[in-house]
Parts: C-alpha cells; sequence; structure tokens
C-alpha cells in the first residue's frame, strides 16, 4: 500500500497514514520518504522493541500504531511532521495467505481514504497454473456510477483486477468535496481442480503444495454439543445460542449422530447416547433445546469427559458407521472453574481423554470468554477455536462457523514426500479435510536444481481409502510476471516461513517447558530473518529528526479481546475505530440507570433513592448548551411494609443555543422553541418538525427527541391501570445517540457518554443466593459488585427485553463523580446544580 500527501500549507503540519488491514496478515515493511531521505521500520524482539516503547509512553507520546479494528482488521496508523510544500511517501508491504473457505479465496481491502485522493488505483494480478475458475470483484461502497470502473480481465491462468476513479467520479456529488470511496473492496476468486494430489509450486529451492480435490463424498460424523447455560449466559447469548442450535438441527444430514450436553454447575444429557438425526429425533431435540434456561457457574471438565466417552462408546457398540469422523463443539461464555484443577489440568484431562482421537472445536461467545484457553484446548485435540462477536448477527456466525466443520470429505489425512528429496516439512497429517476448504504443505528442496519429484496423498473417504500419486514440477514465474518479481521471486520460500512461524506460534502453547521454549526461540528466529511482525515481534519506526520510536504489534486473538473488554493491552490502546453500536445510556422503572459500554460488551446499573418530588440533573452539556433534568413520583400511596418506590414522572429538556425548552409529563407534552409554544398529549400520534428540533410521538407509547446535529433521546411511558390502588404512570428517558456531544458533557447519565473503563475480578457466590459477586476496580476505587439484570423497554414496553449488567449497590458510590445528591437541582429548567 502506497500513499503520498502533499502539505500545500505555508507552515510544517502533521500528516496522517492511516490503514486497516486483515488480522491474519503479517506486516514485513514499512517506510516513509521524506524529502528523499528513506526511514524505514526495523522488525526487533519483542522485548526489545518494549524498551524504546516504555521510553515514548514515559515522555507523554502515544507509541502504539497497531490496533484492533472491528472483527476482522487492525488499524495500521503513523503521523509525522512535514515542512510546508513538503511531500511524504508512506509505503506499508503486509502479506496474507488467503484461507479456502467454502470454495473460494477471499481477499478483502478496506478503503477509507476520508478525502478525495488525486490517484486513487487498487490493482490485483492472479496466476493459478490449475487455472482459474471464477473471479468476482465488487465493493460495498460501489455505485452504479462506480460499477462500470472495476475492470477484470480473465485469461485461462491469469486474472487482473483493477479500479482506479477519477477525482470527480470520487465525489459525493458535483461540487461536493467527501468522497464515495468508504468501505471493503472484496476479489473473491478459485481454481480448477481435479481429483489429484493437488497443485504443488516450485520456486528457488522451495515448494508449496496445494490440496483439495473434487467430486469426494462426504463422511457422516458423531458430534456431541456442549453448550454453557451458565448465569452469564442470560440474555441474547442465550437466546441467540438456541437459535443457532436449532437452525443447525434442522440442518444435520440424516447419516449423522448427534448428542446435546448443557452444562453449568452441574451438566444434563438431552439423551444418554447419540441418535441419529431423523427428523423425529431432531424435532425432540429442538424441544429439549427450546427448554434450556441459565443457571450456576462453569464446570466445563466433567461434561467435556462425558462427551468423550458418549464418542467413544457408540463405535464400541456398533451402533454408528465405523467411518464416522468423531468431534465435540464446545460453545461458552465465560472461564472454567478453576477448582477443582487449574486450567492447565482441565486441558491436560480432556486431551488424556481424547488420545488424539477426537477434534474438538471451541467457540468463545462474548469477549468475556476465555479464548486464550479455549485456543489452546482446540489446538491440542485437532480443532479450532473461533470468537463469536456479541452482536445481533451472532446466531449467523454461529451458524457460519458450524458449516465450515459441517461437512467432511476426508480422514487422516497424509502427505508423503521421498526422504532424500525434501526437508524441513510443515504439517503432513491433518485429522480431516472439509468441504470447501484446503490443505497446504510447505518445505525445502534438498537439491536446490531438482524441477520435479514424486507424491503421495493418502486419506479416509467415505466408502474406501483415498490415495493419489503424481509428480511435482517446477515453473518459471519470471517469465509469467517478470515486473512483479518483488512478490513471486521467493514467494514459496516466505510461504513456508509463515506456515512454519504459525505452526511454531501454536507449539509454543503446547507441550513441555523444553518444548515450548524450543518453538518460541524458533519462531522467532524465522521471524526476524524474514521480518515478520508476529507476536513474538515488534516493528520499531524511528520519526525523522526525533527521537520519538513508535512500535507496530501484532495482536494475538486474546490481545484482541483483551483490548476490546477492558482496553488492556501489552503495547496498545483501545481500539480506536471499532465496529461501533451506540450506547444507549438510560434510566426506566424504580429508578434503575443502566450503562452500556459497547467496547466491554457489557453494562453497568445503579439505582438512585430519594424522596419523590426530587429533582435530578441527568445531562448537562456546558459547549452545546443542552440539559436534561427529571422529577421523581412516587407511588399513590404504601404498601403495608414496603419502601416508597419512586419513578421518573417529568423531564425538562433545555437547548440553550437555540431557545428549546421541552417538558414532557405522564399527562401532556409542551414544547417553546424561540418563543413559540405548542401542547400535545400522549393521545396524538405524528412527526412535529421545529426549526431545530423533531419530535415524534407514537400514542400512550413513546416520544423521539431529535436536536439538529446534536443529540437524540427517546422518552417511554409506562401506562398503568387508572383504578391501581398503589401504582401510577410513569416516564423512562433512553439516550439514543450521544457522540455530538462534547468531552465537558456530565450529569447523572452524561458522565457515561464518552465512555468508562474498569476491571472485573472472577465472580464469586453472592450474599443473595442464585446470584454471583465480583469485584470492579473503577475510577481508583474496589467495589463489590452484583451480576444482576435491568429491562430495556423500546420495543416492549409491557415486559421490556432483559439487559445483563453489573449492579453497584449504595446508590452508584464508587462509580459516580461525588455522590447523588451532588447531581440535585432546584427547578426542571435549571441550567446548574446548586
Amino acid at each position: 500500500m502506497t500513499t503520498k500527501v502533499l502539505n500545500k500549507a505555508n507552515v510544517s503540519q502533521e500528516l496522517f497514514f492511516e490503514v486497516e488491514l486483515p488480522k491474519t496478515s503479517f506486516i514485513t515493511n514499512f517506510s516513509m520518504e521524506i524529502d528523499g531521505k528513506t526511514y524505514t521500520g526495523e522488525v526487533k524482539e519483542k522485548e526489545k522493541a518494549k524498551q524504546q516503547y516504555e521510553k515514548a509512553v514515559s515522555s507523554g507520546r502515544t507509541a502504539g500504531l497497531v490496533k484492533a479494528s472491528g472483527r476482522k482488521m487492525e488499524k495500521f496508523s503513523v503521523n509525522v511532521n512535514v515542512a510546508a510544500n513538503s511531500s511524504v511517501i508512506f509505503t506499508l508491504t503486509h502479506e496474507e495467505l488467503l484461507q479456502r473457505v467454502f470454495g473460494k479465496y477471499e481477499l478483502m481491502i478496506r478503503v477509507k481514504p476520508k478525502q478525495l485522493v488525486q490517484h486513487f488505483e487498487i490493482v490485483a494480478d492472479i496466476y493459478e497454473p490449475q487455472g482459474i475458475a471464477f473471479v468476482d470483484a465488487y465493493g460495498t461502497f460501489i455505485t452504479n456510477e462506480l460499477l462500470p470502473l472495476v475492470e477484470k480481465t480473465v485469461t485461462e491462468k491469469k486474472a487482473h483486477v483493477s479500479f482506479s476513479p477519477t477525482l470527480d467520479q470520487q465525489r459525493t456529488c458535483p461540487d461536493c468535496e467527501g468522497t464515495l470511496i468508504d468501505g471493503d473492496f472484496f476479489i473473491k476468486y478459485d481454481v480448477n481442480r481435479a481429483h489429484d494430489i493437488g497443485n504443488i509450486q516450485i520456486v528457488n529451492g522451495y515448494f508449496v503444495h496445494f490440496f483439495a480435490p473434487t467430486n469426494l463424498q462426504r463422511v457422516p460424523k458423531m458430534v456431541v454439543f456442549v453448550i454453557d447455560n451458565s448465569f452469564s449466559m442470560q440474555g441474547n447469548k442465550l437466546a441467540q445460542t438456541k437459535e443457532a442450535m436449532l437452525t443447525i438441527l434442522s440442518e444435520l444430514p440424516e447419516d449423522d449422530y448427534f448428542a446435546i450436553i448443557v452444562f453449568s454447575t452441574n451438566f444434563i444429557l438431552w439423551r444418554p447416547h447419540l441418535s441419529k438425526a431423523t427428523q423425529e429425533n431432531v424435532e425432540d431435540a429442538k424441544k429439549f433445546v427450546k427448554t434450556i434456561e441459565v443457571v450456576g457457574g462453569t464446570e466445563m471438565h466433567d461434561p467435556m469427559i462425558h462427551a468423550v466417552k458418549m464418542l467413544y462408546e457408540e463405535p464400541r457398540n456398533g451402533t454408528t458407521p465405523p467411518n464416522a469422523i468423531p468431534m465435540i463443539i464446545l460453545l461458552t461464555d465465560g472461564e472454567p472453574n478453576r477448582y477443582p484443577r487449574t486450567l492447565p489440568e482441565i486441558q491436560e484431562s480432556i486431551r488424556n481423554a481424547i488420545s488424539g482421537n477426537i477434534s474438538v472445536f471451541s467457540l468463545a461467545f462474548g469477549r468475556g470468554a476465555d479464548y486464550g484457553f479455549l485456543d489452546v484446548l482446540s489446538k491440542q485435540n485437532n480443532g479450532i477455536a473461533r470468537r463469536i462477536y456479541e452482536d445481533s448477527d451472532a446466531p449467523l456466525q454461529l451458524k457460519g462457523f458450524y458449516e465450515e466443520v459441517a461437512s467432511p470429505l476426508l480422514s487422516d489425512v497424509n502427505f508423503h514426500y521421498p526422504d532424500n528429496t525434501v526437508n524441513s516439512l510443515t504439517k503432513s497429517h491433518f485429522k480431516q479435510l472439509f468441504k470447501g476448504s484446503e490443505i497446504m504443505v510447505a518445505g525445502q528442496l534438498n537439491d536446490l536444481e531438482l524441477n520435479n519429484f514424486l507424491v503421495e496423498v493418502t486419506a479416509q473417504g467415505l466408502e474406501n481409502n483415498f490415495e493419489a500419486k503424481g509428480q511435482a514440477y517446477s515453473e518459471e514465474w519470471k517469465t509469467i510476471y517478470p515486473d512483479e518479481e518483488y512478490i513471486f521471486g521467493d514467494f514459496t520460500e516466505r510461504l513456508w516461513a509463515y506456515l512454519t512461524i504459525q505452526e511454531l506460534l501454536d507449539k509454543k502453547d503446547q507441550g513441555s517447558p523444553e518444548e515450548k521454549g524450543n518453538a518460541t526461540a524458533e519462531a522467532l528466529e524465522l521471524s526476524l530473518k524474514y521480518n515478520f511482525v508476529t507476536p513474538l515481534t515488534s516493528m520499531v519506526v524511528t520519526k525523522p529528526e526525533s527521537d520519538d520510536s513508535l512500535i507496530a504489534d501484532k495482536l494475538t486473538e486474546e490481545q484482541r479481546g483483551k483490548v476490546q473488554s477492558y482496553g488492556l493491552a501489552g503495547y496498545n490502546a483501545v481500539p480506536s475505530s471499532y465496529s461501533y453500536t451506540a450506547p444507549t445510556n438510560y434510566v426506566d422503572g424504580d429508578p434503575h440507570f443502566i450503562i452500556e459500554l459497547p467496547r466491554h460488551n457489557d453494562a453497568l446499573c445503579f439505582n438512585i433513592d430519594d424522596k419523590p418530588g426530587t429533582i435530578f440533573n441527568l445531562v448537562r452539556d456546558p459547549l452545546t448548551g443542552i440539559v436534561v433534568n427529571g422529577q421523581t413520583i412516587g407511588d399513590k400511596k404504601v404498601a403495608p411494609g414496603k419502601k416508597v418506590n419512586t419513578y421518573f414522572g417529568r423531564f425538562g429538556i433545555i437547548h440553550e443555543r437555540y431557545g428549546i425548552r421541552l417538558m414532557v409529563s405522564t399527562k401532556e407534552i409542551s414544547v417553546s422553541e424561540e418563543g413559540k409554544q405548542a401542547k400535545f398529549f400522549w393521545t396524538d400520534t405524528g412527526t412535529i418538525k421545529g426549526l431545530n428540533m423533531d419530535l415524534q410521538v407514537v400514542k400512550d407509547r413513546s416520544l423521539t427527541v431529535t436536536l439538529r446535529n446534536s443529540v437524540k433521546f427517546q422518552i417511554i411511558l409506562h401506562k398503568v391501570w387508572k383504578d391501581h390502588p398503589y401504582h401510577q404512570d410513569y416516564l423512562g428517558f433512553y439516550t439514543l445517540d450521544s457522540h455530538l456531544l462534547s468531552n465537558s458533557v456530565h450529569g447523572l447519565l452524561g458522565q457515561f457518554y464518552h465512555g468508562l473503563e474498569f476491571e472485573v475480578s472472577d465472580p464469586f457466590p453472592g450474599k443473595d443466593q442464585g446470584k454471583q459477586d465480583a469485584v470492579m476496580f473503577v475510577k481508583g476505587h474496589e467495589l463489590v459488585v452484583t451480576r444482576g439484570w435491568q429491562r430495556d423497554f423500546r420495543e416492549d414496553v409491557k415486559k421490556g427485553e432483559k439487559v445483563p449488567c453489573w449492579f453497584i449497590h449504595n446508590n452508584g458510590t464508587g462509580l459516580l463523580e461525588g455522590v447523588h445528591t451532588d447531581y440535585i437541582v432546584s427547578g426542571l429548567f435549571k441550567i446548574k446544580q446548586e
């Protein structure tokens, strides 16, 4: 990736280079060319780079160049001071091995220039000796006008894709300075395949073997679904898991055998044995899944051991096909209980029980899951782990992962090469090959002049053994792409190094201490030799005319989770770009305050208890002039032996800049804007547009308030039977969009609009039966908090949707700035607290 930036100003300026890369790629080079001089990044051992990083941080400089960005990307950003009327050329090289998934390779390029670019160009050259089956190219930002600019030329073995809009073609409108180029550009393709040994490419004494034969029949599987239903799975996570399971069960082939184990403190079996996936059995399993509820802790060891026993028992009894492939699919959102076994003891016990005969595929649901533990557990048992993000598409994520492993084609796949011909092989035995995927093996040739050798592949298929033999031949790449020799010249060697480093990184988490140490040392040596930024290395970039040392790191998936959960990561800060979901901070009920924190994928909650009639400041932004106050009301009367319940019965919203005053009660809505006044009632429905404010009323349900270019609120009306002896109508207040408010915003809700950092310890049994407590570290305080839930009534005014949260006791003491009484004001339209 190359970017040239010109400083047209008459003074020096800070210029920025910022790109997003796939998290599976390795950065291999970065340079800045300023005034004819090139400053190149140097890959160093992480510990050595750390000293330079700490020096930069101690002097108050931001040193981390790489941050997690959403699910699939990492953001690389650097800024440099450039003299007046001078330019800088940034060049970043990263390398990624494209994995074949669902029968295709996918290259994703994220393009967010944030401005018009004088010369914008994406170019991709593809060469595949087997022949290209298809090529698709498109962008999420491509309009009908831009579509003809995506040029694609495909011949038998070569393809060329380009996209190069002019300056005017990039504009959002003819006279606009905004750009249409904002999103992801995809290139997807596959190659022609035969029922043989696959494709082997030899260059400069190294080879890579790609294996994905066609016309193979699917092999039946025996699968045990082990599902966490501990207390932390409450709310959306369990609902989404159940939704995904119902779909997965519906799609099980009838020749598969399956079982379901649900675990918390104890575990429950759907049935004591595996069952064939007949329609009747599947329907019965669905009924069982629908009954799953949350309860207890996370005791993972025993249900996993029981799943292993079930998978061993069926073949012994002859109730399943002899060639059926056994696997466990584990889904959990937390960390296993550490008593009576430690985490390594749990892993070792499961590994010993499996003895290499069963694959474990782990799904880490949400950022509370111990991804590192699950990753090692899966790798130890011929499987993989995958993080499932808590989002509306979680069921699709779960289903998508399952579909990757749902159709095994071969098991015990072995690659044989002549011992006297090759050395330094990467992994050459694979537990299974799944439909739509591909296996890769790489190695070195003993004889650099050798241009062909014999290859044999054996495996277990559906009805008989798979066997293929063939000859591998070298090819002269320089004549195919003479201008791209910098890519193709030694690509097989770098691919061999890439695969070897990945395998060594996996090994460093397994085996004896000596084996782990050797794997780590070898992976580090190769990373430094081939200039790869891996989890063991960092790229140090020294800025011109300064001692600023910036660090580019490679995040592990475990580190990505920690960054997004707590804002903690060795060299990296909280991600500045994140798949953003607007937080909905709100107060409803008796009165319950809920603070959503999307970066943590969690929520905090607290109650405020005071006498009816008290007016609290909820939001106050002195820079924008926006204020929201709320007045509490009590029940009509107090039931014998009960405390006084309070709710919000009136809200006052002020926008000083535009002379807006809005009063909302359970009876009416009155508004004043620049001297003009109007009154509405909850029995009305419709949209009222003002000069700087829009109101949308849904009869007897909600009022949405939009202050132009500023903020958006929603007020929910809770209607109570008018003859109820105790209760009366009350209101809830929800912040739908607050990102345009200033950093000075405050108030009971406003102080949390720009996020909050906290950590939570391992949960432990609380004082209330069935509830878990934990220690929260927040704002320099250690608070005992309780896991519970509140309700969000926006979609369902009567029942609401459960929102899990950590409850802070004593009127939010320790979480709030000051104490709750500091937020009391004397009037509904009072601008400042007394």
